[in-house]
């Protein structure tokens, strides 16, 4: 059997997501945004598509790094304003019965515990159907909002996240007993309190009491993803997640860090299996190749080159040189910001090379423009060649994007035996993942040790 294909619609709770400057096309409808009818008409859509999940990205700061301020992402829309994703997961919940929700949620600046209940509360309503995308946060803005001066260092902030995801473990898993509520009408006890327990957790960044105040959910810890692509990214990635969002340059460095990724998990204990690999992928289909390369190129035509400046944190404004200017004469300037253009740019590239590359969207080997033939090709390639599992499907236009795909693609890859059919009634969303009978944390995870009592206070 051929390997079946993972896709998660790429979303955001605000108008410009990562295709800046598409707001202003006419058949977008990204200004919807604060309306429910929004989320719940996108949620029918995805299902009668049957997409794996929506995959719900986040900030929780300005982009304010580029010309001194946010003026730029104000005016082009770039993740502001934008609200909170986990509050429309049950309205989308409510009009659905099998889509997948997840959600992005920072460890850096709030405690665990709330947390804890609210993903719970989460699983419950959506019978199982939620996953948590992990996530540090690096907007300086960010930490400016929660008290701090700066952001915290990099690869603090992963130590911080290992220790609160320990302190969700032990709640999710290990507070309560799996048949701790009894709803003992005639003993007038609806909860045994020998099955529920406090965690007493003391470490260095938190202090938890518990006991967690809402009973076991049906995947009792959401389905863990993660998009960290540095080493403590991965490393952090190899231990929990079960999801990840990889890149690369080209199939070989995706392969590469897939391998990594698997090999780091290995020495954690873990099943290398017991992680999937989602790529972000750009896909404008249409009809005809005429068709295809038409949308592609108004596509083009209205993109944001200030709006993706201002999101990719470019230290320097490359609208204020001329396009001929090579990189190494803006070196020599030695303009604010220019430290960083080492390790990104070589000294030949020109100004006008950078710009068509920040602000266009043919780059990348996850990028496809073509008929439902070609696109299938390329994503049978992606998985074969590249390893990964599946996709999330960039949005250029709502809900244009993902009715193409599901119109023109979807179709051209059942025929291959790559999309399912339908989905399996009632399944979690581990359970689409990894298969029935899997709807929690696999024994081997980190996480499921918190199982036994014991080990609460060991």
């Amino acid at each position: 059997m051929p390997k079946q294909i993972h896709v998660n619609l790429f979303e955001m709770n605000c108008v410009g997501h990562i295709s800046h400057g598409l707001w202003v096309h006419e058949d977008n409808n990204r200004h919807r945004f604060n309306d429910i009818e929004f989320w719940t008409e996108l949620a029918k859509l995805l299902e009668y598509g049957c997409f794996d999940a929506v995959f719900l990205a986040d900030v929780i700061g300005a982009y304010d790094g580029f010309r001194g301020g946010p003026q730029t992402a104000l005016r082009e829309a770039v993740q502001i304003p934008n609200n909170d994703p986990l509050l429309v997961i049950p309205a989308m919940a409510a009009v659905t019965r099998n889509l997948g929700f997840a959600s992005t949620f920072s460890t850096t600046y709030e405690p665990p515990f709330a947390f804890a209940r609210r993903m719970s509360t989460l699983d419950h309503l959506t019978k199982g159907r939620v996953a948590w995308n992990v996530v540090t946060s690096y907007l300086p803005n960010a930490a400016r909002n929660f008290g701090h001066e700066d952001e915290v260092e990099h690869d603090h902030r992963y130590e911080i996240a290992d220790e609160y995801l320990d302190v969700l473990y032990k709640l999710w898993e290990g507070s309560w007993d799996d048949d701790a509520v009894i709803r003992d009408r005639a003993n007038r006890t609806y909860t045994d309190p020998a099955k529920v327990r406090y965690i007493n957790h003391v470490g260095e960044y938190y202090r938890v009491a518990g006991p967690h105040l809402s009973e076991p959910s049906r995947q009792r810890t959401p389905v863990i993803y993660q998009a960290g692509s540095s080493v403590a990214g991965r490393e952090f990635a190899s231990k929990h997640a079960e999801a990840v969002f990889v890149g690369g340059f080209s199939l070989d460095d995706v392969r590469g860090n897939i391998e990594d990724t698997r090999a780091r998990a290995k020495l954690h204990g873990r099943d290398p299996d017991h992680i999937k690999f989602l790529a972000g992928a750009a896909v404008i289909v249409g009809r005809t190749e005429r068709e295809a390369e038409a949308k592609y190129a108004e596509f083009q035509r209205l993109r944001s080159v200030e709006g993706h400046l201002a999101h990719s944190g470019a230290g320097l404004d490359w609208t204020r040189y001329a396009r001929q200017e090579r990189i190494a004469d803006v070196v020599a300037r030695k303009d604010p910001g220019y430290q960083r253009l080492g390790y990104r740019y070589k000294p030949e590239q020109t100004v006008g090379e950078v710009l068509d590359r920040v602000g266009g969207y043919r780059r990348g080997p996850f990028f496809v423009v073509g008929t439902p033939r070609v696109v299938a090709d390329e994503l049978e390639k992606w998985v074969d060649e590249g390893g990964i599992d599946g996709i999330n499907l960039r949005q250029f236009l709502t809900p244009g994007t993902a009715e193409d795909f599901i119109e023109l693609v979807v179709p051209e890859l059942r025929r291959r035996g790559r999309y399912r059919e339908s989905y399996t009634d009632g399944e979690t969303l581990r359970e689409r993942l990894f298969g029935a009978g899997n709807p929690r944390l696999f024994d081997v995870h980190p996480g499921a040790r918190y199982r036994d009592p014991t080990a609460l206070v060991a």
